[in-house]
């Protein structure tokens, strides 16, 4: 059941994303507003065809996207892992931010954008980064 939910929703997500699903969706719109003049715009059951049929679409769609995005990302912080892993002088520790709480992500991105504007000083072991550094130095040892 998995794997063919897998199957399924990549594949919804391939079609509705095209300019195909567009124009589709936009036909049943205009077919729709079209017959409102045969059957009436003030009609129950003419407002609620629409109404119904477009959450019933949109609460399904999230899930399918949803799940689509999950695997993809999940397959980007796989792939970027296995950069740093494989690339002489990355940072391991940079492996696995993504279980980091939104508070140490936040510190996190702040040192990041001070060692972008800054000089960065050698001897601000009470950063985040004092374990990159040290791990970067423990590297340029083994080197030599």
């Amino acid at each position: 059941m998995n794997e063919w939910f897998r199957k399924f929703s990549h594949k919804v997500s391939e079609l509705s994303g095209t300019w195909q699903a567009f124009v589709l969706a936009t036909l049943i719109i205009v077919v729709w507003f079209a017959a409102g003049f045969f059957i009436g715009f003030t009609n129950t059951f003419y407002q609620l065809l629409i109404n119904t049929g477009t959450t019933i679409i949109t609460f399904l769609m999230v899930f399918l996207i949803q799940n689509t995005q999950n695997r993809d990302a999940k397959a980007i912080h796989l792939k970027v892992d296995e950069l740093i892993k494989a690339t002489r002088g990355a940072r391991n520790s940079l492996i696995d931010l993504d279980k980091l709480s939104d508070e140490q992500l936040k510190r996190l991105e702040e040192e990041y954008k001070r060692i972008c504007t800054e000089e960065d000083d050698d001897d601000d072991d009470d950063s985040v980064l004092h374990t990159i550094k040290e791990e970067v130095r423990e590297r340029e040892l083994q080197k030599q």
